[in-house]
């Protein structure tokens, strides 16, 4: 498949599975939307990116790409380095993630939404990066401004209980969870799932904000039954329209460039710069 150029889009989203299911964004009602290119594929040094889709919402050029850009035959550590690269060479500097995750906290119940403010990385892919020339301060790595846009459409779109900070615990997959694995950890996250590492570190070195959306589609397993596989199947199909209006909604409501957030600014240059540059010149 011949890879195309990149165009320029200030916005994207990673999508998950609460829209896999759906063609979004023309599943979305909405008068404003017009996807401009479809099926787009990228050469990144990484290796050929997921299809891409390029959709206007407001005038406002948007990025996307279905369930984190993951496939068979590409290791979720490329295929991360391939989607952000190319949020990278086309300016991208707004990113939204959704996706549905597991309940740690025994508070949450299923159909739940959950936009975090804090991470706990329990996966083995850490060394994730795409040139490591920054030194990444991970304070409020989950962009303050854009969550509370996130939470304000989610709230004018559902009518459920949407809880506006929380830690989500990232796992390896493609397994879930076990009951001792759940049991550890309680008590220090909230939710569970296996995307928003490492895509937090990427966001935060190609100088991007990034916020989340999460719903909750199963018990983490010791709790309330673990999970059901009909129960998932019904929320991946029934939601997805909904849960593409309110990201929809929040690049509407968010500005590019007009930032009142650190995100930007918590990306510092090395300090090991020389010692870099010296392995990066040996390759």
């Amino acid at each position: 498949m011949a890879a195309q150029e990149i165009q320029k889009a200030q916005y994207a989203i990673v999508g998950g599975s609460g829209t896999l299911s759906s063609d979004f964004p023309n599943n979305c009602q909405a008068d404003d939307v017009e996807v401009l290119a479809d099926n787009l594929h990228f050469e990144t040094p990484y290796g050929e990116s997921p299809a891409f889709r390029l959709f206007s919402v407001a005038g406002k050029h948007v990025l996307t790409c279905r369930m984190h850009g993951w496939r068979s035959g590409v290791t979720r550590a490329d295929a991360s380095r391939q989607v952000f690269w190319t949020f990278r060479e086309a300016g991208v500097k707004r990113i939204l993630s959704e996706g549905g995750v597991g309940t740690v906290n025994h508070l949450l119940d299923i159909r739940d939404f959950m936009v975090p403010d804090d991470y706990l990385d329990l996966s083995v892919r850490k060394d994730v990066m795409l040139d490591g020339r920054y030194l990444l301060l991970m304070r409020d790595a989950l962009c303050p401004e854009l969550r509370k846009a996130l939470l304000k459409a989610a709230r004018k779109r559902f009518d459920g209980r949407i809880f506006d900070r929380g830690t989500y615990a990232v796992t390896d997959g493609r397994h879930f969870e076990s009951p001792a694995e759940i049991a550890m950890i309680q008590g220090h996250a909230d939710i569970v799932g296996q995307s928003i590492c490492p895509e937090v570190y990427l966001a935060r070195e190609i100088g991007a904000c990034y916020a989340g959306l999460y719903f909750t589609v199963n018990y983490g397993e010791g709790l309330e039954g673990g999970v059901s596989h009909d129960v998932m199947a019904d929320i991946f199909y029934d939601d997805a329209p909904m849960i593409g209006e309110i990201l929809l909604e929040t690049i509407r409501e968010v500005d590019a460039t007009d930032k009142h957030c650190a995100c930007e600014s918590l990306r510092k240059e090395t300090l090991l710069k020389d010692v870099y540059n010296e392995v990066s010149s040996k390759g």
